[in-house]
């Protein structure tokens, strides 16, 4: 661990600070550069945005723009350690953003005293981008901001930290749940959290075709019933008429464990109780509720995934976010609906199907994958997730009137060398 600390802080600090620069996109090599570049070649596309402002698409790089934003009140699984702090993660998102799909960022860390002062620092600022991608904001304030945010910008909004997760999730589970010859209507789900993460997973599930009835969401105090009084609206949604009342109660005969809370709280007697075939997503990081190794040892029947890329079947994000917004800005669609979010784990889903291609094997130690137990999600480096997840994205978007742009000419995409040809 003392190796991976100075290696990272190595990696930040060296050979310049931060991970993300600006770069220039024209010409500055001459006197006539610069005056296209600034005054007084620059009044010309300002007098055409004033004219119409649909024109900064064309004239500026707000199409190809995403704000990472963070106000630091849930960093990664460090907690509540303010803006400053976070960023090196908004930062690191940024990475990926421009690595995988070719997205430009600015990161946003906004020291505000409230909710509601987030959301007027963020609507305020939002002309200047295509995109925001909300981050590390703890629930339930989450919840309400990127509400109010989705219906005050006019640009899609999206808290990765809810909707990636849940749609990563929502392809792997679908997955295993076939290899384990079972369907998502009659899965008994168990959820072990009912954070951020947890409650966008479990309705993304139901959109997707779970029953809320056989979904047992589990928080501090117990399973969320009916019967309780302490439930804010978020929670309440899963609240239905039974009479568990622990996780021990709630795993007896389950199908499928779902950890988006902490480290080792899933026991081996709780796996043991599950159904055949049964499917755990520990996806605490950096220790899951319950490591591989034991639920291997413990259940030889088991389909496991975590949130750690040292073990098959990883959960991760990454999967999802630079895609869902390389559709999105490319159709410019207003927002990010529940059609898109289907789309982008159908088409995750429908990924890992297929053959996976030599480099993807080469460039994860060269080890055969294929469609079963052990690979249920795609990997990051298949270079196919743009050209499916953005395409399925930017046709959903389309079918449900929320893109203002046609199908793009040169779509679908092959590779991130594509977004801006054609």
């Amino acid at each position: 661990m003392s190796d991976l600390k100075t290696a990272a802080l190595e990696y930040h600090a060296n050979p310049r600070p931060g991970k993300l620069s600006v770069e220039l996109t024209k010409a500055t090599a001459t006197a006539r550069d610069l005056s296209l570049a600034y005054s007084p070649g620059v009044a010309e596309p300002v007098r055409e945005i004033a004219r119409d402002p649909e024109l900064a698409y064309k004239y500026t790089g707000k199409g190809n723009l995403v704000a990472v934003i963070s106000d630091g009140t849930a960093i990664l699984g460090l907690g509540n350690l303010g803006p400053l702090a976070s960023k090196p993660v908004m930062e690191g998102k940024g990475v990926l953003f421009k690595r995988f799909a070719g997205i430009d960022v600015f990161d946003i860390e906004v020291d505000s005293e409230s909710p509601q002062a987030f959301i007027d620092t963020v609507k305020r600022i939002s002309i200047t981008f295509g995109g925001i991608n909300l981050e590390d904001i703890k629930a339930p304030e989450c919840f309400e901001i990127e509400r109010a945010l989705i219906e005050q910008c006019d640009i899609p909004v999206f808290h990765d930290d809810q909707h990636g997760t849940a749609i990563v999730t929502a392809a792997g589970m679908i997955n295993a749940l076939e290899i384990a010859g079972k369907t998502l209507p009659e899965a008994k789900i168990v959820c072990l959290g009912a954070g951020a993460a947890a409650i966008s997973c479990m309705k993304l599930l139901v959109s997707m075709g779970a029953r809320i009835e056989n979904i047992f969401m589990v928080d501090r105090t117990g399973v969320i019933h009916s019967g309780r009084d302490d439930l804010n609206q978020y929670k309440a949604v899963f609240a239905h008429a039974t009479d568990k009342r622990s996780l021990a109660d709630a795993l007896q005969g389950a199908d499928v464990f779902v950890g988006l809370s902490g480290p080792n709280l899933l026991s081996p007697e709780g796996l043991l109780s599950m159904a055949a075939n049964p499917i755990v997503f520990a996806c605490s990081n950096p220790d899951p509720e319950i490591s591989p190794e034991l639920a291997h040892a413990t259940r030889s029947d088991v389909i496991m995934a975590t949130g750690r890329s040292d073990y098959p079947n990883q959960v991760n994000n990454v999967l999802g976010f630079p895609f869902i917004f390389r559709g999105a800005l490319d159709v410019r669609a207003k927002r990010i609906n529940e059609e898109m979010k289907v789309a982008a784990a159908n088409a995750l889903r429908d990924l890992a199907k297929l053959p996976v291609p030599q480099d993807v094997c080469d460039a994860y130690g060269g080890a055969a994958l294929e469609f079963g137990r052990e690979y249920i999600i795609p990997k990051p480096m298949d270079k196919r997730l743009i050209t499916l997840i953005s395409d399925a994205v930017a046709k959903a978007a389309i079918e449900t009137g929320v893109a203002t742009l046609p199908y793009p000419k040169n779509y679908p995409l092959k590779s991130v060398d594509d977004v801006f040809n054609g």
